[in-house]
């Protein structure tokens, strides 16, 4: 290899509110040698999620933080350039967690391999991957729609959301997105085929948001939080389901997070929430990629990616996020493979 040095991408603040550029570093080091049993990886991909803000906070959770002056750790599709393990050679595609950097040195049993003939590559960092599958177990494991069943999603043009409601579809319920423009409501109705989409950034969202539940809402996978759920939650039905995935609207907050009691309204709709990471369902994942490819092949579902070039531009990707610019799944392009045979 000509290449003798990399970058990688180090958090070097815990922000206050929404991150800056400031707070990440870019480091060269020494590319490392792999020993035995491990790989040396190219990256090619980096998934770039709002989960990994909460990682920038020192704070118990159901993941430990990011280190200060450490590499950032997320979602990484990579190219074996050199093996010193049975199980990969070199111009393999593999996937898993690995540090934000342009090469990793990694243990070749801890990494799945990805086969490019299934879908692109980068759907396994997508629909096939972190996203596809945590809308798989969130939405049929939890909250079990029904077909008639009216189910509302926010962040529905999101990488997750996305997915939420073309399986809901596919269970012959009725799909109802949030989003944040115009152009996904179109995106969500003309290219996903939801039932209804509203706009939540329009004065009208809360009149909207009713018209387009006649029946009112079976279930709800909730990507957001804050005063959208707020909204949903008044129009639930008897025995709903709400799934908690995630929490967008506050992670960048300073000042804690404030809202309506809505004891009450579960009691009287005798309603079900549960909130959930995928790591719960770790021994499921290979029936729900099984599930997810084949629904993918048979042209029931479609994603949306986003992608940056650059990984000089990962925080700016990163960064997109909090400001709804992302269609789909946000990725970084980071580099073409050397040896696949794509």
């Amino acid at each position: 290899m000509t290449v003798q040095k990399y970058k990688e991408i180090h958090l070097v603040n815990r922000p206050e509110g929404i991150p800056t550029n400031d707070d990440f570093k870019f480091v060269e080091k020494e590319i490392p040698t792999p020993g035995e049993n491990e790989v040396l990886l190219k990256t090619l991909y980096l998934s770039v999620d709002p989960y990994m803000r909460g990682r920038m906070r020192d704070i118990k959770s159901y993941i430990p933080p990011f280190q200060l002056n450490e590499a950032l750790v997320g979602g990484v599709l990579a190219e074996v350039v050199e093996s010193r393990s049975d199980l990969f050679e070199k111009g393999d595609i593999v996937s898993n967690n690995l540090s934000w950097s342009e090469y990793n040195v990694a243990n070749a049993a801890k990494l799945q391999k990805v086969d490019p003939t299934a879908a692109s590559i980068t759907a396994h960092l997508s629909v096939l991957g972190l996203t596809g599958l945590t809308a798989y177990f969130g939405l049929l494991d939890i909250a079990k729609p029904q077909a008639g069943e009216t189910v509302v999603v926010s962040g529905a043009a999101g990488a997750v959301g996305s997915i939420v409601g073309q399986l809901a579809k596919i269970k012959g319920a009725r799909a109802v997105g949030i989003a944040g423009s115009d152009d996904k409501i179109d995106y969500l109705i003309n290219e996903l085929g939801f039932d209804a989409a509203v706009n939540y950034k329009k004065d009208s969202f809360k009149e909207d948001l009713i018209a387009a539940l006649p029946d009112g809402v079976d279930v709800y996978f909730d990507n957001v939080g804050g005063d959208i759920s707020d909204a949903v939650m008044n129009e639930l039905n008897k025995h709903a389901r709400v799934t908690v995935c995630g929490a967008i609207s506050s992670y960048n907050s300073v000042d804690g997070d404030v809202g309506p009691r809505i004891q009450g309204q579960f009691i009287k709709t005798s309603a079900m929430m549960k909130g959930f990471t995928l790591g719960d369902y770790a021994k499921d994942l290979p029936t729900g990629v099984v599930a997810l490819t084949q629904w993918l092949q048979e042209g029931k579902l479609k994603y949306d990616e986003t992608i940056v070039e650059g990984f000089e531009n990962t925080p700016d990707a990163f960064l997109g996020l909090f400001k709804g610019t992302n269609l789909g799944k946000q990725l970084v392009k980071v580099a073409d493979p050397e040896f696949a045979k794509l």
